[in-house]
């Protein structure tokens, strides 16, 4: 198996939450301590980490660099940080708590000259463009609005300009695990073979990472499936 797996703690409160497509009103904790949370998944060999800011997205600016900092400093893991990164501030404050990565998505929609600033500046090693994705159009603000950016165009500008790193998440099937979007990443891909895209939404089981790994996604992350038991890390690992 080769597709990169990424577990995700989103944020709220200070707690390890779930929401179901991205509706605040949705909301399940499933730890208390997002801190304990990281610590459990490093134990288990997952090397990276997804954290959102649930509650910085709806700010617009970040809000729980304090959880960050607690996973950093207690974690080896390799963290890319999202959620109401709207500034050069916010950046700064996340890489200075640990964050390897940043997902910038809504600046890239609504400011894209500064976006493209920050990736001369901080490298595409460190800038994952986030394209949230809703009808087929990418959205905004902590999913509140739609733009009127059509994810392959969208996505084209930015990789020309050098962008490497992608996340796409099918709103529609976020925390419902329903099941990938599995035809929507096979497009992305085709368009765009060079670029790491790491697909998130619905993952429901095994089944549907390892239907990602095999049509070549080079990266997934999961949340809900992974708190309410359906995936079994140790029977991943012994897929070749």
């Amino acid at each position: 198996m080769n597709i990169e797996l990424i577990p995700a703690i989103d944020i709220i409160d200070g707690k390890c939450v779930r929401l179901t497509k991205g509706d605040y009103s949705q909301k399940k904790v499933y730890n208390e301590d997002p801190v304990s949370q990281a610590q459990a998944f490093e134990r288990l060999g997952f090397k990276r980490l997804h954290v959102v800011d649930l509650d910085g997205a709806k700010a617009k600016h970040i809000v729980n660099e304090a959880v960050l900092r607690g996973i950093t400093s207690a974690t080896r893991l390799k963290v890319d940080f999202g959620g109401g990164i709207k500034s050069e501030e916010d950046i700064e404050k996340a890489f200075a708590a640990g964050a390897s990565m940043v997902t910038v998505g809504s600046i890239a929609v609504s400011q894209p000259q500064t976006f493209l600033e920050w990736l001369k500046t901080y490298g595409a090693g460190k800038m994952i463009l986030g394209a949230d994705v809703r009808n087929g159009f990418v959205s905004i603000n902590g999913w509140k609005e739609d733009s009127k950016e059509a994810l392959l165009p969208f996505l084209s500008n930015y990789v020309k300009a050098g962008v490497k790193n992608v996340l796409c998440t099918d709103i529609s099937k976020d925390g419902t695990l329903a099941g990938p979007a599995t035809e929507l990443y096979r497009k992305v891909m085709k368009a765009f073979p060079h670029i790491h895209l790491i697909a998130s939404g619905g993952v429901s089981s095994d089944a549907d990472i390892l239907a990602l790994d095999s049509a070549g996604i080079p990266a997934v992350v999961f949340g809900k499936a992974w708190y309410e038991g359906r995936i079994d890390i140790e029977k991943l690992k012994t897929q070749d």
